[in-house]
């Protein structure tokens, strides 16, 4: 669309003219209207584009009585005028991004023909980078291939690939740095980065619907995370996949974010939460991980909704953690479902945990947790607690556990005696695991009728007194 520029100008000593308060024009301004309309019926623009921003704003002070339009059709036509500004550059195969974006105003949008790219690029003002295509750019094996340092700024559409590997200097496919508030980077693929994004010091950035793989030939320590937040507010981490970086999504000191429908595989932990609060953890898929979820230091969580399941040692660890709510989750086939250390007043309700080897691992310091309505199905060992006192779970709403022998002789659902999850012969086996060779030996299974009868020979242990008959959630099965 041909854009027209009109300037007219106005001089000075009009403008007393121009700003009176008489009801009726002077010859001036009369003078003046019959140079604007001259000048636009030269230019081609209608009457009603004359009224357009850029008209306005050359003629801020006339009467509003000589508008010939309603001010809300002049608030349209300002707006379209303001749209109107933003230009498009073309870069084809050959030529150099960076040029383009050196070429850009503020507010442009750079659209990019696939191919590939040799180059790193720093966008240092408000403008959208559009990939056409999935064209690449490969940074060379040396630092960022793109580096953020403009507010504002948008990407999209792109294969960025070949950072450096530089852990101390954070080389990355894409580098927000401080001050790049509201940066969106979407539909994009990170292809041997080291960190696919590191995001630091702003705040509503949008991540969403990338492709992050890592270096996948180093070592996991000598990886970085697919996506870091550090010293970040409001970010929406949205529809990702990361895989084979060295944590799947970093988060420190980074507050009041959302991250819903991320994949994350192949990783050390899927997330790693440190000093992080008021965050929403939803809806996401965390598998053949060394751990799934490490929520650590943090308060104010929401876990819900999320699938973790084939990690290697945990699926959640809850360590120093409270005020936090972790729901409706499927933890399967981990080594540890849930590790839970130190954590109070905490909610963990209407989960499936199965067929893990060690259903709940409890740990120290971990009281005033309301522990309701889980289903505890298939795990080698239902909990394994560490503690000088019984811990009571359920006494509102109560839990499922598949091991449960007891009786329900009044039939409402509920078991008439408590659910025990640990006793003296299970705490032997963990201080001495070579005594499990002698757990179906008569001399064992008499030990254990005793513990159970002499309060005084009685382990502490997880205790349960309204254990239900059947599970929670009858398609706890289906899920697997």
């Amino acid at each position: 669309m041909k854009r027209h520029n009109l300037h007219v100008v106005v001089p000075a000593c009009f403008c007393s003219r121009l700003r009176g308060n008489d009801r009726e024009p002077s010859a001036f301004a009369l003078a003046v209207r019959n140079q604007e309309r001259k000048a636009l019926d030269h230019a081609g623009v209608t009457k009603y584009e004359a009224l357009s921003c850029r008209v306005r704003r050359a003629f801020p002070l006339l009467p509003a009585p000589y508008s010939p339009l309603p001010a809300s059709l002049m608030l349209l036509l300002a707006c379209a005028g303001t749209q109107a500004q933003a230009a498009e550059h073309i870069v084809h195969p050959g030529e150099l991004i960076a040029a383009a974006i050196a070429a850009a105003d503020k507010g442009d949008i750079v659209r990019v023909l696939g191919g590939e790219y040799h180059e790193n690029l720093r966008i240092d003002k408000p403008l959208s980078l559009i990939g056409v295509d999935r064209p690449i750019v490969r940074g060379g094996m040396a630092g960022d291939v793109v580096r953020v340092t403009s507010a504002d700024v948008t990407i999209e559409g792109f294969i960025i690939a070949d950072s450096g590997d530089d852990l101390g200097a954070q080389n990355a496919g894409i580098y927000i740095q401080p001050g790049a508030d509201r940066a969106v980077v979407r539909h994009c693929d990170f292809s041997y980065t080291l960190f696919g994004l590191w995001i630091e010091g702003v705040a509503d950035v949008r991540i969403e619907d990338n492709l992050i793989t890592g270096k996948r030939d180093l070592s996991s320590v000598r990886r970085g995370n697919g996506i870091e937040l550090y010293n970040t507010r409001g970010a929406q981490i949205i529809g990702n996949e990361v895989s084979f970086t060295r944590d799947g999504i970093y988060v420190d000191v980074s507050h009041h974010a959302l991250f819903r429908n991320n994949k994350i595989h192949d990783a050390r932990y899927g997330t790693h939460y440190m000093n992080s609060n008021d965050n929403i953890w939803e809806g996401n898929e965390v598998y053949h991980n060394r751990g799934g979820l490490a929520l650590m230091e943090v308060r104010d969580q929401i876990v819900r909704h999320n699938r973790v399941w084939g990690n290697t040692d945990h699926g959640i660890m809850l360590r120093t953690i409270q005020d936090s709510t972790v729901e409706g989750n499927y933890i399967a086939d981990n080594v540890r479902g849930l590790f839970v250390y130190d954590a109070e007043y905490n909610t963990l309700r209407d989960n499936t945990v199965v067929h893990n080897r060690v259903g709940v691992h409890l740990w120290g310091g971990s009281i005033r947790n309301e522990i309701e309505g889980n289903d505890f199905v298939g795990n080698q060992e239902q909990v394994r607690y560490a503690g000088t006192r019984d811990q009571t779970w359920g006494t509102q709403q109560g839990n499922y556990w598949s091991n449960y022998l007891g009786w329900d002789r009044d039939g409402d659902g509920i078991g008439d005696v408590p659910y025990t999850a640990n006793d003296l012969v299970d705490r032997l086996t963990w201080r001495y695991p070579m005594f499990k060779l002698l757990l179906a030996s008569p001399a064992v299974q008499t030990l254990r009728l005793v513990s159970q009868q002499f309060p005084v020979l009685r382990a502490p242990s997880v205790v349960d007194p309204k254990p239900h008959m059947r599970p929670v959630h009858n398609e706890w099965d289906t899920t697997r």
